[in-house]
C-alpha cells in the first residue's frame, strides 16, 4: 500500500527534527543519539511499503543501534555517515511521493562500534554484565525519571493486552506493531537514562518481534509467555523507578533479566525453550495496597501504581521521551493525585458553602428575589464544577480487567484448565481510589472461580459440556453505581456442602437453619475452605473475607447466585466515587444522621398492629408478609427521641449485606449531595459510623454505615 498523504507529513515533520538533532549532535558526546534512532525507527515504519527506501533506513538503524548497545558516543566518522544520510533522504521521500525510482544511499556504514566491544552475542551464550542494579541519577534526571515512568507504565499495559490479543489472534499485525513500537521506546528511552539491563532486555525482545514482523519467524504460545515474562521484569524494574522517586531510595535489590535474554536470544535463532512455570508477583512498592499475606500471594502480575506526579511534555534539550501513544499530544495531560484529591476538598467546601447559602436564601424568602436568581445560578455551576472534578478523578476499569485476562491465562496453564476469557464494559469509568482498591478483590475471585469453578477438560466432557470453560468479566452502570460482575460456567456453589464445611468449622451450629443466600455468604467467613488440599492459589481460608472487607471498605456490597452444575455469578456493587454521596438526611431528637440512599429502600409510617414485640425485648416490624428486626437509633447512640413508639415516628427501611431491617427515627429531612469528612483519629473506626458531613446550616451529621451499625446492634 503506497504511502499517505498523512504519512508522508508525518515523514517531513520525523526528517526535520532528525536533522535538528544530528546539527547539536557532537564527536565524542553521545547527545543525540537517542533521539535519532528514535526518528529513524519511526520514519522507518512509515516507509515500510517502499522496499528501496525502507532497507536504507534499516541498514543506518541498525548501525546507530549497534553504536548504542556497544555504549559508545559519536565519532567523526559516525556523525558524518548520519549527516550524508539525513542529506540524502529528503531527495529519496521527493522521489518516492513523485512515483520515481530512489537513488541508492552511497554513504559508507562507519558507524559500528570499535571491535574490542562486539555488539552481538550467540543465540546461547548468556548476556553477561546486565544482572546489575539500576542506576538512577535522582539529582539531574528526576523529572526525566517521571517522564520515563509514566510512559512506561502504559506502555507495558498496551503491551500486555497486544501479547494476549495475539495469542487469540496470531496474524495481527497491528498487535504485532503495537508491541514492537512499545518495546523500541523502552529501550531508546531506557538507553537515553542508562537503565542499562532494561535496555539490554528490551533491545532483544524487540530483535525477536522484528523477525515476527518480517515473517521470518512464527509466534507461538511459548514465544508470547517468554515476551511476557520479559515485560514482567521491565515492570518489576519500572516500579523500582517509582519507590525512588517517591521515597529517593535508590533500587537494592537486582532483578535479574540475563535468563530472559538467554531464552529470548534462543528464540531468535530458532531454538526451542522449556515453557517456564507462573511466575510469582512481583514485589510492589509500598504504597500499593496489599490484602493478604505474602504466602497466600497469586501467581498474578502485580498492579503498577498510578504516576507520582508527570507532565506531558518531553525534555526539550534531548527530545529522548517523546510520547509514541499515538493522537495529539495535547490529548491528555497528567496530574499529581495529591492536586486533584485537593482539588476535590476545594469542591467540597464550595458545596457546603452553597447549601448554608441557599439555607440564607430561604430565611430571606421572597425579599430578595435577586439573591434567589444568584443562588440558583451558583447552584447550577457548582453542580457542574462538582461533576466535572469528580470526573478528573475517573479512570476507566479496562487496565484492571486486562490484568485478570492475564491471571486467567496463567492460571489455566498452571491447572491444565482450557478458558475462554471474555470481557465487556471496559471502558465504565469509576474513581480511581476504587479501581485501585478493587484489583485484589477481582484477583481472589479470578482465583477461586479457576480453581474450584471451571473443571478439568476431561471433566467437562463427561458431564456434556463444552471443552474449553468460559470466564466472563463485565462492568456497567446502574444508578450511582458500578456493577462488576463475574460469570463462569463451571461447577457451581453447592450449599449442602458449604453448609456442612461450616459446621466442621465450628461456625455454625449443626442445627442452624440458614436460607440459601446466608449459606453461600458462608464462603466469605475467615479461615473457610471447600480445598481438598492447600495449593499456592488456595486452599487456606484466607482470601474470600478479605474480598468481602475490601468491598465493604469502599461501601460496596457483593453478592453471589450459583447453580451445581452449571456456573456462578458474583456481583461487586460499588459507589462511583469516594468523595461525595447521595445520603438521605433523618432527625433524632435535635440530632441529624445521614442514611447513604443506595442503603435505603423506603420508608413509612407503621401501624400499631405491624410492630411485634419478641421475648419481651427485641422489636420485629411485620411488612407485606416479611418480618424484619426493628432497630431504635436513639437508643443505639444514647440520645433522647421525640418519638417514643414506632408509630408516632418514621421507619427507615435499610439493606445491608443481604439483609434488610428497620430504623427508627423522628422525621425525615432532605435527601442531598454531601461531601464525606473524616472523624479523625480519636473516634475512628466508630461501629455504624462512616464519617460525618457538614450541612447547609454549618451542623455536623454523622454518616451512618448501615453494615456495620446493624453487625453492633
Amino acid at each position: 500500500m503506497p504511502i499517505s498523504l498523512e504519512s508522508f507529513q508525518a515523514l517531513d515533520d520525523a526528517v526535520n527534527r532528525l536533522a535538528a538533532e544530528s546539527i547539536l549532535a557532537q564527536p565524542g558526546r553521545d547527545d543525540g543519539l537517542i533521539p535519532s534512532y528514535s526518528l529513524l525507527g519511526e520514519i522507518r515504519e512509515l516507509c515500510v511499503s517502499e522496499p528501496g527506501l525502507h532497507d536504507a533506513l534499516s541498514s543506518v538503524h541498525g548501525a546507530l543501534g549497534l553504536r548504542l548497545d556497544a555504549g559508545q558516543p559519536f565519532d567523526e566518522t559516525s556523525l558524518g555517515f548520519l549527516k550524508q544520510f539525513i542529506a540524502w533522504l529528503p531527495d529519496a521521500i521527493a522521489a518516492v511521493r513523485s512515483g520515481n525510482p530512489v537513488a541508492p544511499f552511497q554513504g559508507q556504514a562507519a558507524a559500528t562500534p570499535p571491535a574490542d566491544q562486539p555488539a552481538t552475542a550467540s543465540a546461547s551464550s548468556p548476556a553477561a554484565g546486565v544482572d546489575s542494579l539500576l542506576t538512577l541519577n535522582l539529582e539531574e534526571d528526576r523529572e526525566l525519571l517521571a517522564e520515563f515512568y509514566a510512559e512506561a507504565v502504559d506502555h507495558l499495559q498496551q503491551i500486555e493486552a497486544a501479547l494476549l490479543a495475539l495469542e487469540h489472534e496470531p496474524g495481527n499485525p497491528e498487535a504485532l506493531n503495537s508491541i514492537f513500537r512499545s518495546f523500541h521506546t523502552i529501550k531508546g528511552n531506557a538507553g537515553f537514562l542508562q537503565l542499562m539491563p532494561m535496555h539490554k532486555l528490551a533491545h532483544e525482545v524487540e530483535s525477536l518481534l522484528d523477525l515476527a514482523r518480517s515473517l521470518k519467524l512464527q509466534l507461538n504460545s511459548n514465544i508470547i509467555t517468554e515476551i511476557l515474562r520479559s515485560r514482567d521484569a521491565l515492570r518489576a524494574q519500572v516500579q523500582q523507578v517509582s519507590v525512588a522517586l517517591e521515597t529517593g531510595r535508590r533500587p537494592d535489590q537486582i532483578i535479574p533479566v540475563s535468563h530472559l535474554i538467554s531464552a529470548v536470544k534462543r528464540l531468535a535463532a530458532g531454538e526451542s525453550v522449556e515453557a517456564p512455570p507462573v511466575a510469582a508477583a512481583a514485589p510492589l512498592p509500598s504504597n500499593t495496597p496489599s490484602v493478604e499475606p505474602a504466602a497466600n500471594a497469586a501467581a498474578a502480575p502485580a498492579p503498577v501504581p498510578p504516576a507520582p506526579s508527570v507532565s506531558v511534555k518531553s525534555p526539550d534539550k534531548t527530545g529522548a521521551i517523546a510520547s509514541k501513544s499515538g493522537g495529539s499530544g495535547n490529548a491528555t495531560v497528567r496530574v499529581n493525585t495529591e492536586k486533584l484529591d485537593s482539588l476535590m476538598d476545594v469542591v467540597g467546601e464550595l458545596v457546603i458553602v452553597q447549601s448554608q447559602l441557599i439555607e440564607t436564601a430561604r430565611e430571606v424568602g421572597p425579599a430578595s428575589p435577586m439573591l434567589q436568581r444568584n443562588v440558583t445560578q451558583l447552584s447550577r455551576i457548582t453542580k457542574e464544577l462538582q461533576h466535572t472534578a469528580m470526573g478528573l478523578r475517573m479512570i476507566p476499569i479496562k487496565p484492571t480487567f486486562q490484568k485478570m485476562e492475564r491471571l486467567v491465562r496463567d492460571l489455566s496453564q498452571d491447572f491444565a484448565k482450557k478458558v475462554n476469557f471474555t470481557n465487556s464494559g471496559e471502558d465504565t469509568e469509576l474513581d480511581r481510589t476504587v479501581v485501585e482498591i478493587i484489583g485484589d478483590p477481582l484477583v481472589h475471585m479470578i482465583r477461586n472461580s479457576m480453581d474450584h469453578g471451571i473443571e478439568l477438560p476431561a471433566d467437562r466432557i463427561r458431564q456434556g459440556k463444552a471443552e474449553t470453560g468460559s470466564v466472563h468479566l463485565h462492568a456497567y452502570h446502574q444508578g450511582s453505581n458500578i456493577v462488576i460482575e463475574l460469570r463462569d460456567d463451571g461447577r457451581g456453589i453447592d450449599p449442602d456442602r458449604i453448609f456442612q464445611k461450616a459446621v466442621e468449622k465450628g461456625l455454625i451450629a449443626a442445627n442452624a437453619v440458614l436460607g440459601r443466600d446466608e449459606i453461600l455468604a458462608l464462603i466469605f467467613a475467615p479461615g473457610f475452605s471447600t480445598a481438598e488440599k492447600v495449593t499456592a492459589v488456595s486452599g487456606r481460608g484466607v482470601g474470600m473475607d478479605v474480598v468481602k472487607r475490601n468491598i465493604e471498605r469502599l461501601r460496596g456490597k457483593v453478592e453471589i447466585s450459583s447453580e451445581v452444575g452449571h456456573g456462578s455469578i458474583f456481583k461487586i456493587k460499588l459507589p462511583l466515587t469516594m468523595a461525595i454521596i447521595d445520603g438521605l438526611v433523618v432527625r433524632v431528637g435535635e440530632d441529624r444522621f445521614i442514611l447513604p440512599s443506595t442503603s435505603v429502600q423506603m420508608a413509612l409510617r407503621p401501624a400499631r398492629e405491624n410492630i411485634v414485640t419478641v421475648h419481651g425485648t427485641s422489636e420485629v416490624l411485620e411488612l407485606r408478609g416479611r418480618i424484619m428486626p426493628l432497630h431504635r437509633l436513639h437508643r443505639r447512640f444514647g440520645i433522647p427521641a421525640q418519638a417514643e413508639q414506632p408509630w408516632d415516628g418514621i421507619v427507615v427501611i435499610v439493606e445491608a449485606n443481604g439483609k434488610v431491617c428497620a430504623l427508627l427515627v423522628d422525621e425525615m429531612v432532605s435527601k442531598q449531595e454531601v461531601v464525606i469528612k473524616s472523624l479523625g483519629a480519636f473516634i475512628q473506626n466508630l461501629p455504624g459510623v462512616a464519617g460525618a458531613a457538614i450541612l447547609g446550616d454549618g451542623n455536623i451529621a454523622l454518616i451512618l454505615d448501615p453494615g456495620s451499625l446493624l453487625q453492633a446492634a
